[in-house]
């Protein structure tokens, strides 16, 4: 869709580079010389992109915030035939970023939305990771809290599609040590750090190599971060027996997940995956 032809009454939902300024589009550029006001999650940083572009449209901020209180206005502004664009700090907006509610009311008033696509740290990193991209699930920033995260991970321990993660540089290595928990050593694992910066790294091992590789650097837990992990391999015509989920309940009243599935695959001879996934569903919080 050509802007110069689109209707003045829209929201359009504009991604920006990730860190490679280059990545910006031709149409992205377009639409927001274009567009009567930029909604923008961080004004200060948005200019210095804009700058960059030598685009003068007005910025309004819209972040996790106001969003509620400035959607009223700018669908208001848009019902008027103003043309309004929504960009986030970086990438495509709304994925782990604001812009919901905005779009979501917007549908709703039958107010039409418009994307216009470019980066995605989400998908840059799957196109580079080497893991399976037929199915994935996004998984976007897990919890701050140690155990809030753990339970998090725990839930998707029999997760079989490739799983992707958000992450920071303060919690890039606790994020590391709880997979590194619940998935194990030996689960295929692709980091994916400062997609299109100078100091861009894709490491690619086992969920233990990549543990020790973030350990051993500090320089490995600064920057953006995405992270991908390898879906279960489901473990073919194998159950447990009752003997071992009568063992599993019994060591679960007074021990972790882990450790029960630990003890009770010694005991029992039985698959320590399948013990810890009968764990994860039986144990109570």
């Amino acid at each position: 869709m050509d802007i110069k032809t689109a209707p003045k009454n829209a929201i359009y939902i504009v991604a920006t580079p990730i860190g490679n300024l280059g990545d910006i589009t031709r149409r992205a550029i377009e639409v927001l010389q274009t567009v009567d006001q930029i909604a923008a999650e961080d004004t200060r940083h948005s200019k210095q992109l804009l700058a960059h572009l030598g685009i003068n449209t007005p910025l309004i901020a819209l972040h996790e915030h106001n969003e509620r209180e400035q959607t009223a206005s700018i669908l208001a502004a848009v019902q008027q035939g103003s043309a309004i664009a929504v960009i986030s700090d970086a990438g495509t907006p709304l994925i782990s970023d604001p812009g919901y509610y905005l779009v979501r009311e917007a549908h709703m008033q039958g107010i039409k939305v418009v994307p216009i696509p470019g980066a995605s740290a989400l998908i840059c990193a799957l196109s580079a990771s080497g893991l399976a991209t037929d199915r994935f699930c996004f998984e976007g920033f897990l919890p701050a809290k140690a155990q809030a995260r753990l339970k998090a991970l725990q839930l998707l321990s029999s997760e079989p599609r490739t799983m992707v993660f958000y992450e920071t540089p303060h919690r890039i290595l606790d994020s590391v040590e709880a997979m590194y928990e619940v998935f194990g050593a030996e689960r295929a694992v692709t980091m994916a750090r400062e997609l299109t910066k100078q100091f861009e790294t894709i490491y690619s091992g086992t969920m233990q190599q990549l543990l020790d590789f973030v350990r051993g650097d500090s320089n490995q837990q600064r920057g953006e971060f995405v992270l991908m992990v390898a879906g279960e391999q489901r473990v073919q015509h194998e159950e447990l027996t009752p003997e071992a989920r009568s063992i599993m309940k019994i060591l679960l009243e007074e021990l972790s997940v882990k450790q029960a599935s630990n003890i009770a695959a010694k005991l029992t001879g039985c698959n320590k995956k399948l013990l810890y996934n009968f764990g994860v569903s039986n144990k109570q919080v």
